[in-house]
C-alpha cells in the first residue's frame, strides 16, 4: 500500500478505504439476502417464500459495490495493465505515461460522476421507482453517486501523486503483488 503521512493523504486513503468497507459490507448482505430468498423459494412447500424484490435489491447494492470499490482500487492502483510496448521504455517515460492515464481517469471519473449526478436528479423529477419494491431509482443513484464523486477525489490526489513523482525523473515506488 501507498503511505503518504500528510493530511491529505490520510483523509484520501480513509475516504477510500471507508468506501471500500461499506462496498464489502453491501456485498454481504446482498450474499445474505440472495441464500435466504433461494432458500425460501426451494422451500415453498413448508411455507417459505422468496424475498420479494431481491433481483431489484441486488442491482442497486451491486450498483452501490462497483462505485464503492472504484476509488480504492485506482488509489492502490489495482486496474489491469497491458505492458507489452511500454516495458521497453525507460522510467520517465513510463511516469510520463502514468501521469497521461492518471488525468485521463481523473477526466473520465470526472464525467461519470456528472452524467450520474444528473440522471440521480432525472429519476427524482420524474419519481421513477422499481417494479416490485416501488424503491425510488433516485437513491440508486445517489448511492452510486457517493462512490463516483469519491472517485473524482482519489482521481484528482492520485494524479497529482504520480505527477510529483514524474517531475522528480522517477516512478512510483512498486507495491508487492502489483507485479507478475
Amino acid at each position: 500500500m501507498f503511505r503518504d503521512e500528510s493530511v491529505l493523504g490520510r483523509m484520501t486513503i480513509a475516504l477510500a478505504r471507508g468506501l471500500a468497507v461499506a462496498g464489502g459490507i453491501a456485498l454481504m448482505a446482498i450474499v445474505a439476502m440472495v441464500v435466504a430468498s433461494v432458500v425460501g423459494r426451494a422451500l415453498i412447500w413448508a411455507g417459505l417464500r422468496p424475498i420479494t424484490g431481491d433481483y431489484e435489491l441486488v442491482s442497486v447494492g451491486m450498483g452501490f459495490a462497483v462505485f464503492a470499490f472504484m476509488p480504492w482500487v485506482h488509489l492502490q492502483r489495482g486496474h489491469a495493465l497491458v505492458t507489452l510496448v511500454t516495458d521497453s521504455f525507460g522510467v520517465r517515460a513510463n511516469a510520463w505515461l502514468l501521469v497521461i492515464s492518471d488525468l485521463l481517469m481523473l477526466a473520465l471519473s470526472g464525467f461519470i460522476a456528472w452524467r450520474l449526478y444528473f440522471g440521480m436528479l432525472d429519476k427524482f423529477a420524474y419519481r421513477e421507482t422499481t417494479l416490485l419494491l416501488r424503491f425510488p431509482l433516485g437513491w440508486a443513484y445517489a448511492l452510486g453517486l457517493v462512490g463516483a464523486v469519491a472517485l473524482v477525489l482519489v482521481a484528482f490526489y492520485v494524479a497529482g501523486r504520480s505527477i510529483r513523482h514524474a517531475l522528480a525523473g522517477g516512478a512510483e515506488p512498486r507495491q508487492a503483488g502489483a507485479e507478475l
